[in-house]
């Protein structure tokens, strides 16, 4: 089966696992808790499957996991999808050399980095996280992709991150 939006009846599932915990982790900020989603083995394997099934043939080469969320789906959608895994991760996570790009996140600023060469000219990318908040994360880990990317959602990706490229 395939789904896109609320179509498919796993969506709907996978929604009521996650916890929404308010003003964590400032005030006025409704942060949605996975860690709920991660502990029904039928949910988070509905979520993998999602991912795949909409993915699948698309001529990704890689899969970009954003710290640390992205490290948890990331994996297995790159495996099942025949793509490698590029971890994009908080500074001095990585040994050997790296590149960063800093970035605002709603609550103050951060910086992702990601191994030189771990990425090829004219590779295809999906980046995968939790959540799009500002898409400070999701443009930083596109300029260290290269801006090459397979978006998630056009409209947000299109809005927020190709016309900084640009």
């Amino acid at each position: 089966m395939s789904a896109y939006r609320d179509e498919d009846p796993r969506i709907h599932d996978i929604k009521t696992r996650i916890r929404v915990v308010p003003n964590f982790p400032k005030p006025g900020i409704m942060f949605q808790d996975i860690t709920t989603l991660l502990l029904n083995p039928k949910a988070f394997k509905d979520t993998i499957d999602l991912f795949v099934e909409r993915y699948k043939g698309k001529n990704i080469s890689v899969v970009a996991g954003i710290e640390a969320r992205g490290f948890i789906f990331g994996p297995p959608i790159a495996l099942a999808i025949g793509a490698k895994f590029v971890p994009l991760r908080k500074p001095r996570k990585l040994p050997g050399e790296v590149i960063s790009e800093k970035y605002i996140l709603e609550y103050g600023r951060d910086c992702l980095e990601m191994h030189v060469g771990a990425v090829k000219s004219g590779e295809r990318a999906l980046v995968v996280d939790d959540l799009i908040a500002t898409g400070g994360t999701l443009c930083a880990a596109m300029n260290l992709l290269g801006v090459h990317c397979f978006p998630c959602d056009r409209e947000v990706t299109t809005r927020t991150c190709w016309s900084r490229s640009g």
